[in-house]
């Protein structure tokens, strides 16, 4: 036993360099794609530009766009449509004014430079972000001693340190094995691991994969460790004020005619033709994400500890972020957020 804690010690002494050195050359490349862009982007005349991207919480700024309610609103917005990280760039290089992102992204474009303003929580993550087992594994306890597959220094690995806090674990109790997220089905179909980490569509796919996999805890069981917002940059928000209340207004009219169970075939159509997957599909995605209500944004926005409130979760995000040398020292504080505008909606 002693022996085998010794190879455990030297595997996470190695591992914890691999990902900083990860890490890092991330960072590098995050920065110099803003530089390109800096160079070389054009942008567009519309008065305020957002960029969004599959999320369902974030898709669901399809159905304002569809039925024209922001022109109805009298605000002058381009909504442009990217890969995650891109929109994350494309923020942090000035070419929009807006970005939808997790809370603890942010403070990761935050640390390069860019930092945003959040203004409307659009939802959390409520099941689509999970810890998915092969067959025969059914409880985070029997992954001691064993290989998890996931993303280091993301949003999945914060949820898996969770799930082993919550069920008498650490780290050092398994070995992490680093793989891009859009992998980590094939990593669980190989055989290689004895578990992954991964958010919709990826840990879907896992679970059709491997017959018999199944999910032994997901964000539901974690409510508000991962927040979704609209951030906006400092400039803008002080230059357009009324027209982000706008964008604000419009946001919760869709979030009403999300609630309003009449209206579930016409959203999932609109909804799944953005991501191109089924209706039928899309539904069972859709459920793993709660949309908040303004009234539950604005009680979200309340400042407390734990994950009730948005202020609490990015705290533990901003601690794990520094924890695995994402950046070197705490960054979250409340320039990070303003509720005054979702507060200001009746």
């Amino acid at each position: 036993m002693k022996e085998d804690k010794t190879k455990l010690s030297e595997y996470t002494r190695v591992d914890r360099k691999c990902r900083l050195s990860m890490v890092q050359n991330r960072l590098l490349c995050f920065c110099f794609h803003i530089f390109i862009l800096m160079l070389f982007g054009v942008k567009t005349e519309a008065n305020l530009k957002i960029a969004y991207s599959d999320w369902p919480g974030w898709v669901a700024w399809e159905i304002g766009i569809q039925k024209d309610w922001f022109k109805e609103a009298g605000v002058d917005v381009e909504f442009q449509w990217l890969e995650y990280t891109s929109s994350m760039i494309a923020f942090s290089a000035g070419q929009v004014d807006a970005c939808c992102m997790t809370n603890v992204d942010a403070l990761v474009t935050g640390a390069t430079g860019k930092k945003g303003i959040g203004i409307i929580i659009n939802d959390y993550s409520n099941g689509n972000d999970m810890v998915v087992a092969r067959p025969k594994i059914t409880m985070i306890q029997q992954l001691k001693g064993q290989k998890i597959g996931l993303e280091t220094g993301f949003v999945g690995h914060l949820l898996l340190l969770q799930a082993l806090e919550e069920n008498g674990l650490t780290e050092s109790d398994v070995e992490l094995v680093n793989y891009p997220t859009d992998q980590t089905p094939q990593a669980l179909e190989s055989g290689n691991v004895s578990a992954i980490v991964a958010w919709q569509p990826n840990s879907g796919q896992a679970l059709k994969a491997v017959p018999g996999s199944k999910p032994i805890f997901t964000s539901a069981d974690a409510k508000g460790l991962i927040y979704d917002l609209l951030y906006v940059s400092s400039e803008s928000l002080a230059k357009n004020r009324d027209d982000w209340l706008a964008v604000s207004r419009v946001w919760y009219r869709i979030v009403d005619y999300i609630k309003d169970s009449k209206n579930e075939a016409e959203i999932l159509e609109i909804l799944s033709a953005r991501v191109q997957i089924s209706p039928e599909e899309y539904k069972n995605i859709l459920k793993g994400t709660h949309i908040l209500t303004l009234d539950e944004a604005k009680k979200t926005f309340e400042k407390a500890k734990g994950f009730s409130s948005v202020y609490g979760s990015s705290q533990i995000g901003d601690k794990f972020n520094v924890k695995y040398g994402v950046y070197p020292k705490p960054e979250f504080g409340d320039k990070y957020l303003d509720p005054s505008l979702t507060n200001s909606l009746p």
